[in-house]
């Protein structure tokens, strides 16, 4: 079983759409095994993202993770990090498959409603960002 990170965040939060982002994973056939509500400061957000610290688009992104609530997960399948990049679809709402949650929920390319790691290496440094392994059940 592979482990990939997930994330609700803030706008897809905001708007309600936690719940059946979350009915989404269950029915696709992850086990969450991590799970947090949380309030990303900008700081975290920073750290976070310190991979994109050169890209123009690294404040508006910072800014927009620490602008409210979101979800952070550790999902568990066979192929997680596939499983869960296709679920998300594309990272532009507009270009996303039917179907995928960034089609459904996503409004732009910035607030596109989830997030996922893109590789092992990405996903091992990203579940202990957020989690301890005593939290993962």
């Amino acid at each position: 079983m592979e482990q990939t990170f997930a994330i609700i965040k803030p706008d897809a939060f905001a708007k309600g759409y936690a719940g059946r982002i979350l009915a989404r994973i269950y029915a696709e056939g992850f086990t969450v095994v991590g799970l947090k509500k949380l309030y990303m400061s900008k700081v975290e957000a920073e750290g976070f993202y310190a991979v994109h610290s050169a890209r123009p688009f690294f404040g508006e992104l910072t800014d927009f993770m620490s602008s409210g609530p979101c979800v952070v997960m550790v999902l568990e399948a066979d192929g997680a990090i596939k499983k869960w990049r296709d679920l998300m679809g594309a990272t532009d709402p507009a270009k996303a498959e039917a179907n995928t949650l960034r089609k459904e929920f996503g409004a732009s390319i910035g607030e596109n409603a989830t997030h996922g790691s893109d590789a092992p290496e990405t996903a091992a440094f990203e579940i202990p960002y957020f989690f301890s392994g005593l939290e993962l059940l």
